[in-house]
């Protein structure tokens, strides 16, 4: 964070300081904030978050200890350091960090790029921040810190010296993109897709696009809306930016696409395409699995190219990028018995387009294994999206369906109903017992997914397995 005083940040956030030791009102700070009191160091502010299952002011001693010099809480905690005591501890996270990326749009040259869509932001925000890392100083958030608390602790890392701060935006619900994006009004608002991903919080699909046309809504004008031209609903956000003056740069597939791909390729080795932008033909080899990460790439050179980098550069700079992020699409094991672990997070899309990349990277004397768990957050569509993927999965002829947990069940008889039985589809109760069984079940040649909400938690299920291939 860029050096303040405890007054300063105070002002901020609205609180009441109360002093410690030898501060005074004008001690200057400038360390790192987190909610987290495991990742202090010396000269840190702590944020005593109240939880559902913990609270954070609980944590306020260790987090002194750990280093930090400062705590934002809701009521005076009897521990030696200065603390600033708020209504909110969550709501002026997000106040100080808005005064801290004002002040440094203000002094300087940053640029603000927000990323949102049902599938693709933590991919996309990865292959944005590898392209500009090369331009100068980048700041994006690690993992998927992309909600009301991940967000702010990732703006409040820029410094006077960052040039781009990349934004990742969850939409927990109508309104929440619209308070995150309106904290740093981005200068570029990438939207990805809108797909079924946590429509059941939102009642239903046209929902879910008004909560990601927010962040367009959110955009700084003069400004630019990245969109996808080959998601309908994310195309037609267009009348959006083109009302309140944003330029706009579609990518896609479609003609109408000003940064397209053509010719794509899937292999074991990566995805390969054709970029077409500006009157260049670029071919791009990507290490990472899946026809749809290419979407994904288009997203970043688009918005890479508004912010003035090459696309010969863009693309470059893409092919180096080894894994889109631990659990996505991640390979593990060895040549013998090749792991996809791609269970960080689970839609109707993302996991037919898991599916498919297994389909196409595996040869015909390989046997394709998808190890599959409930995808959540769909509401009245869960059933529904469960029976269609089941069906999926037999009609690209997955020889092994594992289905594990029983709120995935529906997609184990959906499949059998397709005509996966005599053990072509196996249904189990929990990660131990699938262990068990593929531990004895896997062999030479075999290439196995591994594909499930968060929730479900079936990544360490992959880890394991990737552990007993390697």
């Amino acid at each position: 964070m860029i050096a303040l005083t405890l007054a300063e940040i105070t002002a901020a956030v609205g609180g009441d300081l109360r002093v410690a030791g030898e501060d005074s009102a004008e001690t200057v700070v400038d360390g790192l904030v987190d909610t987290d009191s495991r990742s202090m160091v010396s000269g840190s502010i702590f944020v005593a978050k109240p939880g559902a299952e913990t609270d954070g002011h609980r944590f306020v001693g260790p987090a002194v200890e750990a280093g930090a010099v400062l705590a934002i809480v809701e009521h005076v905690v009897d521990v030696p350091v200065s603390q600033i005591v708020v209504p909110d501890a969550v709501a002026a996270l997000a106040d100080l960090a808005r005064e801290v990326v004002g002040r440094v749009r203000a002094r300087g040259d940053l640029r603000i790029i927000g990323i949102t869509g049902s599938n693709g932001k933590t991919t996309t925000k990865n292959f944005l921040a590898r392209i500009l890392q090369d331009e100068g100083e980048t700041v994006a958030p690690v993992k998927s810190y992309n909600n009301e608390v991940g967000a702010p602790v990732t703006m409040l890392r820029v410094t006077e010296s960052t040039r781009y701060l990349v934004s990742e935006f969850g939409a927990a619900g109508p309104g929440s993109i619209a308070h995150l994006a309106g904290l740093v009004e981005p200068d570029v608002a990438v939207v990805l897709m809108v797909g079924m991903a946590h429509a059941g919080g939102f009642g239903g699909i046209e929902a879910t696009a008004k909560a990601k046309s927010e962040l367009v809504s959110a955009a700084r004008v003069p400004g630019t809306a990245v969109l996808n031209v080959d998601d309908p609903r994310v195309s037609a956000m267009q009348e959006i930016a083109t009302a309140r003056g944003l330029n706009v740069v579609g990518f896609g597939q479609s003609s109408a696409a000003a940064v397209r791909a053509s010719d794509i390729t899937v292999s074991a080795a990566g995805t390969s395409c054709t970029i077409e932008v500006a009157d260049q033909r670029l071919p791009l080899r990507l290490q990472v699995l899946g026809a749809h990460h290419v979407t994904n790439a288009l997203a970043a050179i688009a918005a890479a190219l508004v912010l003035g980098v090459a696309p010969a550069e863009a693309v470059a700079r893409l092919e180096t990028v080894e894994i889109a992020e631990r659990w996505r699409m991640q390979p593990l094991g060895n040549d013998r018995v090749r792991i996809i672990n791609d269970a960080y997070n689970a839609s109707p899309d993302s996991m037919a387009a898991a599916l498919r990349t297994l389909a196409q990277i595996s040869g015909p004397d390989e046997r394709t294994v998808a190890v599959l768990g409930a995808m959540s957050e769909l509401g009245e569509s869960a059933g529904e999206e469960h029976d269609r993927i089941g069906l999926l999965a037999v009609r690209l002829n997955i020889r092994r369906i594992v289905v594990v947990g029983p709120e995935a069940r529906r997609l184990y008889l959906a499949a059998v109903g397709e005509g996966s039985w005599d053990s072509e589809a196996v249904h189990l109760p929990d990660q131990d017992a699938a262990f068990e069984y593929l531990r004895g079940e896997l062999r030479d040649g075999d290439r196995v997914l591994v594909k499930s909400s968060n929730s479900v938690g079936l990544r360490h299920l992959g880890d394991r397995l990737g552990e007993l291939f390697s």
